[in-house]
């Protein structure tokens, strides 16, 4: 089924938008809550709430494109999920690792002037991730959007796990110095 039958179902309000939904973005789903909580079972859970989330977002959401907007509610979730797992010391630490990797480049949300210009810090991402090669673009990509391990990576690409932590090493100085360039007080 195409993404916009789907997305017209939930519009209708028809329940065969989750079931369409599960069948065509189910492994999607879960190779991203998987990839963030190293737990089948929270990563279905997750999973299952994408599709809750789904159905309370559409309508009034319209998303132009599904498998990005399932994702992000997933990764949301994921994320949500892991923080509370490490809270009560059942995290594997993966999630912590990847995201204290960008912690020198992205500046943390604690002002009303950084909250504002979060816009403009995602859009100078997007524009430093669109000037890199595709392979680049697409290990950083996995890396710190899908969270996937240096390990994985290296084999998806075939290279040397040593070899993608120095390439992602040098992306997040490069992105470092470019959003030092565009303005972003790091």
């Amino acid at each position: 089924m195409k993404d916009e039958e789907i997305i017209d179902l939930y519009w209708k309000r028809d329940e065969q938008a989750i079931a369409a939904t599960a069948d065509k973005y189910g492994a999607y789903c879960r190779t991203i809550s998987y990839n963030i909580l190293h737990s089948n079972e929270d990563a279905q859970e997750c999973v299952n709430d994408t599709w809750l989330g789904a159905w309370k977002s559409m309508p009034p959401k319209r998303p132009g494109r599904l498998s990005a907007y399932l994702g992000k509610i997933t990764r949301n979730l994921s994320l949500n999920r892991a923080r509370h797992n490490l809270t009560e010391k059942r995290g594997l630490g993966q999630t912590e690792l990847v995201l204290s990797e960008l912690e020198d480049c992205i500046p943390a949300e604690n002002t009303v002037e950084q909250i504002i210009n979060e816009m403009a810090l995602s859009q100078s991402i997007n524009q430093f991730l669109r000037a890199q090669l595709r392979q680049k673009r697409n290990i950083f990509i996995r890396r710190y959007w899908y969270l996937y391990p240096i390990r994985d990576i290296a084999a998806a690409y075939d290279m040397s796990e040593s070899k993608v932590a120095s390439l992602l090493f040098r992306m997040r100085n490069d992105l470092k110095s470019y959003l030092e360039r565009e303005g972003i007080v790091l």
